[in-house]
């Protein structure tokens, strides 16, 4: 079986820029790509370099496209477990078995559930954690955003755009997103409903109303909607990194160096895998630092 120099576990921007950088290096390289990056769900993207607006599945399938011309991306693989035998990693997929020098993980993060009843009942039909995905089903509906940041604003003002009654739900008094999108929000009229947090989704077949309470007063109410987005955040996707001895904070996310280095040695992590300032330009920046410091360091083992 051959020996890659690396293997990058996950696809999305931090992967896709691995890849391009590890073989620009010479390394011999593969990437793993469940197909799941988060950044393909984003309906619109506005602060990445080079475009004024892009969606965020047309982005991803850009980066996507650069960088097969570089590396061989191995697609709907999923990644079942990774050990170590000497000084190989033994990559154990869906698919097929891999042998590599060393391992970068991309494998990001996933949509943060309220786990509350009727949330997981539910799912395919009213709920959502996608606006991109099923906002179109939503047209002339009325559906409520569970969510106060940058995200839960987007896909807000996304299913305006598709013809929804929106309102968003928050259980802060005021909302995480950017001064712009706060703007964006009230110009395209969502009603804002604060201090109130969703204790439960009702419903028979498919949603049909919110259990409410107000985090302030206590009370409790019941909202009439036809579907629910929720937009709580992420977590990460660092299951397979644990499990090879790679060391996480408290929440979960993976703990690096400046050159996206891991405690092991040979194994580096990049993107919203290690928590920070989980954005698109800056997945694309560790992937590529990551790559750099794994040719670095197969070529002059810091560790020896």
């Amino acid at each position: 079986m051959e020996v890659l120099d690396t293997v990058i576990v996950g696809g999305g921007p931090a992967g896709f820029a691995a890849g391009i950088y590890a073989v620009r290096s010479g390394l011999r390289a593969i990437i793993i790509d469940a197909g799941s990056s988060m950044a393909m769900l984003s309906p619109w993207i506005e602060n990445y370099p080079g475009f004024e607006g892009i969606a965020g599945s047309e982005l991803l399938d850009k980066m996507r496209k650069q960088a097969s011309e570089y590396i061989e991306i191995r697609e709907f693989e999923n990644v079942d477990q990774i050990s170590k035998g000497g000084e190989i990693f033994i990559i154990n997929s869906s698919k097929e078995d891999y042998r590599a020098r060393s391992v970068i993980f991309a494998t990001g993060a996933s949509h943060k559930k309220l786990g509350i009843p009727g949330e997981d009942e539910f799912v395919g039909k009213g709920v959502s954690f996608c606006a991109t995905c099923d906002g179109f089903f939503f047209k002339d509906k009325r559906v409520v955003v569970v969510g106060g940041g940058n995200n839960a604003a987007t896909e807000a003002i996304y299913l305006v755009t598709l013809g929804a009654d929106v309102s968003m739900m928050h259980r802060r008094d005021v909302l995480r997103a950017e001064a712009r999108l706060q703007t964006a929000l009230e110009e395209k009229g969502v009603n804002i409903i604060y201090e109130t947090v969703v204790e439960e989704i009702l419903g028979e077949v498919t949603v049909k109303s919110l259990s409410l309470k107000n985090v302030k007063t206590g009370s409790v109410s019941e909202m009439l909607v036809d579907g629910v987005f929720i937009s709580i955040g992420e977590v990460p996707n660092s299951e397979l990194a644990r499990a090879l001895g790679v060391d996480v904070d408290n929440t979960g996310y993976v703990k690096t160096d400046r050159y996206q280095r891991t405690n092991v040695p040979l194994v580096y992590a990049a993107g919203d895998l290690t928590g920070g300032f989980r954005q698109i330009i800056t997945a694309c920046s560790e992937g590529a630092i990551s790559a750099k410091s794994a040719y670095k360091d197969l070529m002059n083992p810091y560790w020896v």
